[in-house]
């Protein structure tokens, strides 16, 4: 689809649209993303986001608890919804012909969640057992997202675990619910993306018959989450009974994904020199000459990219056997960057690294699912749903000299290294 056909407007409470027609199949996308993120939670209301999130699927005010999984799902459609650092989003992908029914189901909780005392407190039950399945009984949980921002960072919003706290969310009250709805859900702090098969003027009729009349409330400031980075080299350390061997994250800093697009690109494109395929450079000396790990990955973003605002979060983590020391792997690993500071990547290492990003780019976005959820966080974060189709262009366009500069900035004083123990134990 051309970005040409991508259309945008805003209705009078403040709910920003964005349209992407495609009659290549009898499907469409509807999703939902708001402005706030595990980052905006409160202190002392460790994972509220995530929590409120599952209230949103627990009726409305004029739907009861599980209407809206019938009405998807009797549609021939799928559903859900899920909490980032900086947004959360709700998606449904079904037939053309009920769209209508699928922005109806959005507009009305949009308007009115159903909020009682039954619902949170089945819902709190439901996370602390989502906790426990995904990381406090499962090994490596967590690892690295939930374990490596305490120790890069010091401010809460990015320290905290957002995925969520016992305590915490035992403490949460309706009253904190309501007040959560009223600041953060708000039309004006939200984008609403219908992608697919669809007439656009008379998407546009039914988007302002179902949203229209969703009462406008401020759109809540949001917080810059800058803090300075570090200084020196940060450690930590987390024992993890059900691991079987020692792992190791490495965290930096990255450039602003929002005003300097282009230098975090070139941290993308570090990553996949770095790690994306067996003939990438730590596959290479880790695994495979020395070899010092099992496992190892480079990652430009905690949940991948454009996923966030800045901060974000530049991570090499790795598993390996007990009688390997973390130094062993430090020393390896910025040997590595050295040489890619001192001499950048060849011809042909650079552009088999991008033809893979771009060939991964234009598949993901292939699906409907993807494409419609994309151009809602696309909008909201950077404010241009469009740059979904220009993004395989302009990292395309990564020099080896970019990369260069980005793998120099991945400095030891400049780092957190978190050192994860096994239950069994194991040298480090």
């Amino acid at each position: 689809m051309a970005v040409s056909e991508l259309h945008k407007f805003t209705l009078d409470n403040g709910l920003r649209v964005v349209l992407a027609p495609d009659p290549t199949a009898p499907v469409v996308g509807v999703s939902v993303h708001y402005d706030v993120g595990f980052r905006s939670e409160p202190e002392g209301r460790t994972g509220f986001a995530h929590l409120f999130e599952h209230l949103m699927f627990q009726g409305s005010e004029s739907l009861e608890k599980l209407a809206h999984f019938r009405y998807v799902q009797g549609s021939g459609g799928v559903f859900n919804g899920s909490t980032h650092p900086d947004y959360t989003d709700y998606f449904e992908v079904l037939p053309s012909a009920a769209l209508e029914r699928a922005l109806f189901l959005e507009a009305d909780r949009m308007r009115a969640p159903k909020l009682t005392r039954e619902n949170l407190a089945n819902q709190i039950d439901v996370v602390k057992e989502e906790i426990r399945l995904n990381v406090l009984n499962r090994p490596y949980g967590g690892f690295p997202w939930i374990l490596l921002p305490p120790v890069l960072y010091s401010t809460f919003p990015n320290a905290h675990n957002g995925y969520g706290d016992f305590t915490d969310l035992e403490q949460a009250t309706l009253d904190d619910c309501a007040a959560f709805f009223d600041t953060y859900y708000a039309p004006a702090n939200a984008v609403l993306t219908v992608a697919g098969d669809l007439d656009v003027d008379h998407t546009r009729e039914l988007v302002e018959k179902h949203f229209g009349d969703v009462p406008a409330r401020p759109k809540p400031e949001r917080p810059s989450f800058a803090e300075p980075p570090p200084t020196e080299e940060l450690r930590g350390s987390h024992h993890d009974p059900h691991a079987p061997l020692p792992a190791l994250a490495v965290g930096y800093r990255m450039p602003d994904p929002i005003n300097d697009l282009d230098s975090y690109l070139a941290n993308l494109v570090l990553a996949g020199v770095l790690s994306d395929g067996d003939s990438s450079r730590l596959q290479q000396r880790l695994v495979h000459v020395e070899p010092l790990v099992t496992d190892v990955s480079a990652s430009a973003g905690l949940f991948g990219p454009f996923e966030a605002r800045d901060p974000d979060t530049f991570s090499v983590t790795a598993i390996h056997p007990p009688d390997v020391t973390t130094d062993r792997i430090l020393d390896a690993l910025d040997a590595e960057l050295a040489k890619l500071a001192e001499t950048p990547p060849g011809e042909e290492e650079l552009a088999k690294v991008i033809a893979r990003w771009s060939a991964s780019l234009h598949s993901d976005h292939d699906r409907l699912l993807s494409r419609t959820l994309a151009l809602g966080s696309l909008e909201l974060l950077y404010g241009d749903a469009a740059l979904m189709y220009e993004l395989p262009e302009r990292i395309a366009a990564v020099t080896a000299e970019q990369v260069s500069q980005a793998a120099k900035a991945l400095r030891p004083d400049a780092r957190a290294v978190l050192v994860v123990e096994p239950g069994q134990g194991g040298a480090q």
